[in-house]
């Protein structure tokens, strides 16, 4: 490559990066002196006195262009290269094996009567970065510790099934039960990596975009957390994510780059397969994806490795004197690259080189055969090698990869490059034929012409598959495997929940802070309180989680190198790189990240991490839906807190702050145990069973969601005799009527306990009605029982037929029911078909808005005078009091007038 004067200036941030060399021997001087530093004092070094300059040139208003993107070459140079320790020749066999099955697991896939899919093109542009990756550099878990941990790329996964088969760890039984799990069970191989429903082969899900690089952010940095706290040992740990170019348009797959290069995650590793393709089109068809991504990482303070071109265009680049060639790459756009991946070497030589006599000069002796075959660095095993390896040694920062590619490469005409390829999921025989002649495969016209084409293993004793086994006995086992070495927990005994059964006495303290009491004694704990990992995005002291900064204090590897503003307070601000509190900032999205991480930490490193995250209850399952459906399938465990929950209870903050349906939104997760408690001893036995089930003997991969509140009550101490399991399956007699005569009963969840409690003294003394209140800690968890039940008696009719837990549990309790939350209606409704009796809900449908606590419930009708009147209307329509009365409980409580209601208890954000 030229530089200095002979290059063509590129115009970055204004100003043009090449300025003419009048002193050359001056410059020559300059770069000496920087390789000196390089190589006596190391990059670390030069990078430093290089960023110093930089500053001293912008000190003395020396313009400096910002160098956000670099040419579109190869950022490790030809001589740089490292010798490459492979043999080239098994690996393309190797490579050659693994490209055939995968597309034949596809394409036999989609044989009569199956037709489940499946996706060909993203595993074949991406092959050789995995296979570098597999032979020379993901670590497994033979030697008792995590391993590198790897987020495949969800589109490849045939590729990943069609390498394990060659390893004989898959068998030709389960690539033809590819997308198949029940029909072909025990044999189905799932679509994409899902731990769960794989969980000795996968270990991170990443097919929903966007997640894969936020979670892989998220896990290096637990990895250096766990290593600083002493827990495991990940200093040989590496973070591997595949992505797609495409993919890096979601805003998760950037949104947290900057925390990677804060916390100098150098244990951090991003490939972006650039095949300059979506799923159904260019990704910039008038732009260049690589140049635009260099930006934002180099910007956001990434290592940036560029691997554009493999080793053929090297002798064009060595003669290019002029920068001609260099600027030809610089401004073609990725449309057209696309283009030229499906044209004739004559079409390229007419269209890239044809416009400039000078790059016609330079291709004149080359055959139209050999300009076609001008490829892209990401299919280049030495290339993809020099690259892993520079990322590899990098210190001080994260890396990214980006590999240019072909989507759909080496399948043949109608594939490689085409729009449509992420569609096409089967080869026709032509296809498989010259598919098969590109890969010199050892397989007959007569097998292709004949039935389902086969799947090709060269032999167990082959030197191929010898040389499998030993690259990854080398490197420590085979991979990607999940492992669960953790062992089940010594947990606290009763007396660590004993402040929270004796309630609170004559302080009023919200469900929230009950909780943090009860988290408080349990970080005590000699067995377990180190493991307990906090999280809140950035606001532990609304949920009253300050008393924890002094002793916990706040991770930061760093630790803190300033005076806190709140130094002299008791609870101030204190930062530390052994902090068990992770403090992610205003993100939502990261502090999910980091409980994933930390949840399936039993998994990946073998240590069992209990985290404990604390939000907003809004801004829980409504913002970040998508990662706990991940953190489902990763298998992962924890306490997650929907703070100031309910729609009525965070009434100044107005209507995207008024949470009336997450409790809904939890349900549709199968892996989520959800609980609306109202009290502190409720809490107790709820989180003690959580501990059980997910970190005692005999664990369960469940994680269990806890909705607490902001309004500050009483909270009674624990009953004798209390009914434990009536906490724990969902429902149970909190109150028993002492007064009236006409029977009723009122369930209530949460905060709305107190709120039925009074209309229970309401009905009492003013209405002569009997109602009993009940605490119905989980409407999600009734729900799920009765369900369960329902589908065994489905299936087993000749069996006894089972009564769901919630229909025993009210049976022989006379009168109507009437059930009321701070949730929508819907909450609640879950349980009303196996209710046994009349049933009517109340709640809080519609949007929040900021006013009055007593003003917001008398709008929804769901304070205590409603719950009254509800009780009454359902006695009218029994018959058991004349409908006359409903007219006068109305006018008595004025229910239509908002204003009359009591405003209720003001502040509380914890």
């Amino acid at each position: 490559m030229a530089s200095g004067s002979d290059r063509n200036p590129i115009i970055i941030g204004g100003l043009p990066s090449q300025v003419p060399d009048f002193d050359p021997e001056e410059t020559q001087e300059w770069l000496d002196s920087l390789d000196a530093a390089v190589d006596e004092r190391g990059r670390e070094r030069a990078r430093y006195l290089m960023l110093r300059l930089i500053e001293r040139a912008r000190e003395k208003r020396v313009a400096v262009p910002e160098m956000r993107s670099t040419d579109y070459v190869n950022t490790i140079a030809t001589k740089d290269e490292p010798f490459f320790p492979g043999d080239e020749e098994i690996e393309r066999k190797i490579l050659n094996a693994t490209r055939w099955n995968a597309a034949v697991m596809v394409s036999r896939a989609q044989r009569p009567g199956i037709g489940v899919g499946g996706h060909i093109a993203t595993f074949a542009s991406s092959a050789s970065l995995y296979d570098v990756g597999f032979n020379h550099f993901f670590r497994g878990k033979d030697d008792g510790l995590g391993g590198d941990q790897i987020f495949f790329q969800g589109h490849a996964s045939p590729g990943i099934y069609a390498r394990a088969f060659l390893l004989d760890r898959l068998n030709e039984a389960q690539l033809d039960a590819f997308r198949q799990e029940k029909s072909k069970a025990p044999n189905g191989l799932s679509s994409y990596p899902h731990p769960r429903l794989m969980p000795d082969f996968w270990e991170f899900p990443t097919v929903s975009m966007g997640l894969g690089p936020l979670a892989a952010i998220y896990q290096a940095r637990m990895n250096r957390y766990m290593e600083a706290r002493g827990i495991a040992d990940t200093s040989r740990s590496h973070v591997w994510a595949y992505l797609g170019d495409g993919e890096m348009d979601e805003p998760e797959s950037l949104g947290q780059l900057s925390l990677a290069a804060r916390e100098n995650l150098d244990n951090l590793t991003f490939v972006v397969n650039c095949n300059l393709q979506r799923l159904d089109g260019p990704v910039r068809g008038n732009g260049k994806i690589i140049q635009e991504l260099e930006s934002q990482f180099r910007g956001a303070g990434w290592n940036v490795i560029k691997l554009v071109w493999d080793r053929s265009w090297d002798p064009l680049l060595a003669q290019d004197r002029t920068g001609i060639l260099v600027n030809k790459l610089n401004t073609t756009p990725d449309g057209q690259f696309q283009t030229y991946a499906t044209e004739s070497g004559a079409y390229i030589r007419e269209h890239f080189f044809g416009d400039d006599p000078r790059l016609r000069e330079m291709v004149k002796d080359m055959s139209d055969d050999q300009i076609l075959h001008l490829g892209r660095g990401g299919h280049d095993h030495r290339k993809v090698y020099a690259a892993y390896a520079a990322a590899k040694a990098h210190k001080g920062q994260p890396t990214v990869i980006l590999a240019q590619t072909v989507k759909g490469w080496t399948l043949g005409p109608n594939f490689e490059g085409r729009n449509a390829t992420h569609q096409m999921k089967k080869l026709t025989v032509e296809d498989l034929k010259r598919f098969r002649d590109r890969l010199h495969l050892p397989i007959s016209d007569k097998q292709l012409d004949e039935g389902y084409p086969p799947y090709y293993h060269p032999g167990r004793d082959s030197e191929e598959i010898q040389y499998m086994h030993d690259r990854r006995s080398s490197l420590g086992g085979y991979v990607p495997t999940r492992v669960v070495r953790a062992k089940p927990l010594v947990l606290p005994e009763d007396k660590a929940y004993a402040t929270a059964k004796k309630g609170s006495g004559q302080q009023s303290i919200a469900s929230t802070m009950a909780f943090v009491r009860i988290l408080k004694d349990l970080m005590r704990d000699k067995e377990i309180g180190n493991r307990f990992v906090l999280i809140a995005p950035d606001e532990y002291r609304t949920f009253g989680m300050d008393a924890f900064f002094p002793s916990a204090k706040i991770y930061n590897p760093l630790g803190q190198q300033y005076e806190s503003v709140d130094r002299d307070l008791l609870l101030a601000y204190k930062e530390s790189p052994q902090g068990q509190m992770l403090h992610d900032g205003i993100s939502e999205a990261g502090c999910t990240a980091s409980l994933i991480a930390a949840g399936s930490a039993y998994a990946t490193h073998g240590e069992p991490l209990i985290p404990v995250y604390v939000f907003y209850s809004m801004f829980g399952f409504q913002r970040t839906g998508d990662q706990f459906w991940q953190m489902a399938d990763q298998l992962a465990r924890g306490f997650v807190l929907g703070a100031t929950a309910g729609r009525t209870t965070l009434t100044g903050e107005g209507l995207q702050h008024a949470d009336g349906h997450s409790q809904l939104l939890a349900s549709t997760n199968p892996a989520c145990v959800a609980y609306d408690p109202a009290f502190g001893y409720e809490i107790a036995h709820i989180v003690k069973d959580g501990l059980r089930r997910m970190y005692g003997e005999n664990s369960e991969d469940v994680f269990y969601y806890l909705t607490v509140y902001n309004e500050p009550i009483q909270h009674p101490a624990e009953p004798e005799n209390v009914d434990a399991e009536g906490i724990l399956k969902g429902v149970y007699r909190f109150k028993a009527a002492e007064r009236g005569e006409i029977p009723a009963q009122i369930l209530a969840s949460g905060v709305a306990v107190p709120w039925a409690v009074e209309a229970q003294r309401i009905l009492a003394e003013e209405w002569n009605v009997r109602a009993d209140v009940w605490s119905a800690t989980s409407w999600n968890e009734l729900r799920r029982e009765a369900v369960e039940t329902e589908r065994y008696n489905l299936l087993h009719p000749e069996e006894e037929q089972r009564v769901p837990y919630v229909t025993r549990k009210l049976s022989g309790s006379e009168g109507p029911f009437v059930a009321v939350s701070d949730w929508m209606r819907s909450v609640p409704d879950q349980i009303a078909r196996w209710v046994p009796g009349a049933y009517q809900s109340l709640g809080a449908d519609g949007f929040g808005f900021a006013d009055t606590r007593g003003a917001a419930r008398r709008f929804f009708h769901i304070d205590a005078q409603s719950i009254v009147l509800a009780v009454l209307t359902e006695l009218a329509k029994q018959g058991r009091i004349d409908r006359s009365l409903l007219k006068q409980a109305i006018d008595r409580y004025d229910l239509l007038g908002v204003t009359a209601a009591d405003p209720g208890a003001a502040g509380g954000d914890a």
